[in-house]
């Protein structure tokens, strides 16, 4: 018997084990290609074409499906005669159909442009293909994409992914870009009513506007979709008057912080200060260069800038005060007409030196990422850093009542603000008192800067944009009571933002500036009198 057998011969076993392997792997390594009539369609020059060659790339099931879209609704996909190449983003070429790297684009080729209706059907293929992506965040994401492009190449896919989906909020997506796609076509009432319903659940502009767009309804589905066009109105006419009332109060913690200083010195000394928005400027500005700092010397702790921002925004601030009010302020005590003018030529000064310094343009200042972008609550849309003004300004005002009224300086602030002849003749030092409470104004101003850096332009007409309002707030609220200034800045900033959708911008501030007046009329001494009986006198 010859002994030169092949090995599957002599081992079965053996052979029918390496076939099942080979069965295994051609599967794994054989991958669907995209035709070539399918990446011809996006060197026309008729935006049909290239929306069904997109359709075209998301059915074909290919590894570089996901890459070709993208490209091409970044503009970055290259079509030529007879090949489509894909820009990359460091410069390079690769081809669209294999992904192979290409030494050069291909000749003649340019940039394919895309119109509205291509993006949509790029929106919808991308939400078929990442439905099923493991990560929620894409799953969430696709779901989005085709809600919006209501493509109803999608709904075997989306079919497929609800069956397999076990998270109840991408769930809940999943059914609301089924739905989309059922309204979008139309259809037998049986299939619409229900599609009515879920869109309805929603709640949103988008909602509305899909639900007032059926195509040809039929009584039942125009009644139905007219309700729930009602309950979407009503909800977010609700939402809409939360949300003005969240921009008044974050408007209001906006007028707090910048008012507040000017309460200091306006109740205990008597000084109308024109040059307090130039301080806040000084604070702004010192945030900037604190910034400028960090980015070159240690810009991975940029996001740790305003704290160290902060003291030394109020140093600057309360040092500049100081300055002032011993070379200014304190020979004009009792004339508040020539205080005005004196602060206000001040203002003018100061600004003309910033603008000699960093120039009239704006300057970039920053906000860290704990600051930076937004998050939905209900049908509210709330940014950090708006969020984080409103913490600031409150716990400015906490550690301001707390110094007023558990410090020794304090004390003689409250006294000379009640009766500085009677807080003289009990040996108060009455001129360094109000050195120190023009300082404190004026470093509260300066952390105003640090806090209005973050929403408004750095500028030297920063300050202009809340002086007359810093000084509503006061008159209004009650010179010198903090708590005025409180209730005065928050009831300002609401009537604001809720007088706004109605009258408009300017003529709501008008309306506001009537309604002070109107006011004042009645209650000279505003909303919270301070109690004393020099006050009173």
């Amino acid at each position: 018997m010859p002994r030169d057998v092949g090995f599957a011969s002599a081992n079965p076993t053996y052979a029918l084990l390496i076939l099942a392997l080979l069965l295994l792997i051609l599967p794994l390594t054989a991958r669907a290609e995209i035709p070539a009539e399918v990446l011809a369609r996006f060197a026309s020059t008729n935006y049909d074409d290239i929306a069904a060659g997109v359709d075209g790339v998301a059915a074909s099931g290919d590894a570089q499906a996901p890459a070709i879209l993208e490209a091409l609704a970044a503009g970055r996909l290259i079509a030529a005669p007879g090949a489509v190449a894909i820009k990359t983003e460091a410069g390079g070429f690769v081809d669209a159909a294999t992904g192979a790297a290409l030494a050069e684009a291909p000749a003649g080729g340019k940039p394919i442009r895309v119109n509205n209706r291509v993006r949509r059907a790029i929106d919808g293929a991308m939400g078929s293909l990442t439905l099923l992506a493991p990560d929620r965040a894409k799953r969430l994401d696709a779901a989005a994409a085709v809600f919006k492009s209501r493509d109803d190449k999608a709904l075997p896919a989306l079919e497929a992914a609800l069956a397999r989906e076990t998270d109840p909020a991408v769930k809940q997506a999943f059914l609301e870009a089924r739905a989309a796609i059922i309204l979008a076509k139309g259809g037998a009432d049986d299939a619409i009513l229900p599609a009515i319903d879920t869109v309805a659940a929603r709640g949103d502009q988008e909602a509305r506007a899909l639900l007032s767009g059926i195509p040809n309804p039929s009584p039942a589905v125009a009644a139905a979709a007219a309700a729930a066009i009602g309950h979407i109105d009503t909800r977010l006419m609700i939402w809409n008057g939360v949300q003005s009332l969240y921009y008044g109060l974050s408007l209001g913690s906006v007028l707090l912080i910048a008012a507040i200083g000017l309460a200091i010195t306006f109740g205990v000394m008597g000084v109308i200060n024109m040059a307090h928005g130039e301080i806040v400027m000084l604070g702004a500005y010192t945030t900037f260069l604190v910034q400028e700092a960090f980015r070159i010397y240690a810009p991975n702790l940029f996001d740790y800038s305003l704290a160290v921002a902060l003291p030394l925004a109020f140093l600057v601030a309360a040092l500049a005060g100081v300055a002032i009010e011993r070379t200014i302020i304190r020979f004009l005590y009792g004339r508040p007409l020539e205080t005005l003018l004196a602060t206000f030529g001040l203002s003018l000064i100061l600004q003309q030196a910033v603008r000699t310094v960093f120039g009239p343009s704006n300057r970039e200042v920053g906000n860290p990422a704990w600051m930076s972008g937004a998050f939905d609550l209900g049908g509210l849309t709330l940014t950090w850093n708006r969020m984080w003004i409103i913490v600031f300004a409150l716990l400015v005002f906490a550690a301001l009542m707390l110094v007023l009224r558990y410090t020794a300086l304090g004390l003689q602030m409250r006294a000379v603000t009640q009766n500085r002849r009677m807080a003289a003749a009990m040996g108060i030092r009455t001129g360094r008192v109000d050195m120190l409470t023009f300082g404190i104004g004026s470093g509260v101003a300066g952390i105003a800067g640090v806090a209005l850096s973050q929403i408004d332009n750095v500028s030297p007409n920063l300050g202009q944009g809340y002086i007359i309002d810093s000084f509503m707030v006061v008159v209004f609220g009650g010179v010198g009571n903090l708590w005025g200034t409180l209730v005065g800045a928050l009831t300002l900033g609401v009537a604001n933002k809720l007088l706004e959708p109605w009258a408009g911008a300017v003529l709501g501030k008008i309306a506001i500036l009537v309604g002070i007046i109107l006011f004042i009329q009645r209650k000279p001494r505003g909303l919270f009198p301070l109690k004393g009986r020099a006050v009173e006198s």
